[in-house]
């Protein structure tokens, strides 16, 4: 795997951070909910859709399905929507960001199952319990990556599916340049991009029986130079094997 240095101290740094941001956000905390807020999340939403069109077989199978670094829930509420017969639960390592969950539900008009606060390498449910796990452009906050994947691994029952949704990645070769843009383009949260062949071998070692990448340099609500990158990567394919681009990760148990 490289020479990724974990720093404990270091991440629970930038937990803290990043709790405090959804609590004192004028525009994501829960005593605030802007409108701002929620233009903001309709361009994502947009981009969720279209992403999980390809994993509706698998979604579809699953009975009990958990999402990790929900925020404030809205995915969680679009896919109780699309499936109101499925046991939703929705978590996020911030308790300020699950607070405004209850006005997702509102506007989706569905009740989750079950919300909680909790890290994503320490998650309160049993072993063999959940049928998918799902993420949408949060993974690359998590940090702590292989104790992120072994939880995951603990949870899921046999046959069960991980799925990393629209995740930045990139080879390791370029991750530091990478790595710049994202914490310049967005200062206020942990940022990061995912090192894809680090990120496979972890599965790998985990014990996932199926681990791959999908890159999927979708154009939905980009502006107009990340357009014309991601325009580049989708006409050339093997760019996004070398540049940074975007990528579905898919693990089953």
């Amino acid at each position: 795997m490289g020479d990724i240095i974990y720093d404990p101290a270091k991440y629970k740094e930038e937990e803290k951070r990043e709790n405090e941001f959804y609590k004192n956000s004028q525009i994501e905390s829960p005593y605030n909910f802007s409108i701002y807020n929620i233009a903001n999340k309709a361009g994502d939403i947009k981009v969720f859709l279209e992403e999980l069109d390809p994993y509706k077989e698998v979604i579809s199978k699953a009975e009990r399905v958990l999402e990790i670094g929900g925020g404030q829930g809205w995915a969680s509420c679009i896919l109780k929507k699309m499936y109101n017969d499925k046991q939703i639960i929705c978590s996020d390592l911030s308790e300020w960001a699950l607070e405004s969950l209850k006005y997702w539900e509102e506007m989706f008009k569905v009740r989750i199952n079950k919300s909680m606060v909790c890290k994503s390498y320490e998650i309160p449910l049993d072993n063999a319990s959940v049928d998918l796990v799902f993420c949408f452009q949060a993974a690359h906050h998590f940090r702590e990556y292989y104790g992120t994947l072994s939880e995951i691994h603990r949870i899921l029952k046999p046959d069960g599916y991980r799925l990393l949704l629209h995740e930045p990645s990139c080879r390791r070769y370029i991750h530091k340049l990478a790595y710049k843009r994202v914490t310049r383009i967005r200062p206020d949260l942990p940022e990061d991009v995912l090192i894809y062949k680090d990120i496979l071998c972890m599965a790998e070692e985990i014990g996932f029986q199926e681990y791959k990448i999908m890159f999927r340099p979708i154009l939905t609500n980009r502006k107009p130079i990340p357009m014309i990158y991601y325009c580049i990567l989708g006409k050339i394919k093997f760019l996004s094997q070398l540049l940074p681009s975007m990528g579905d990760y898919l693990f089953r148990k």
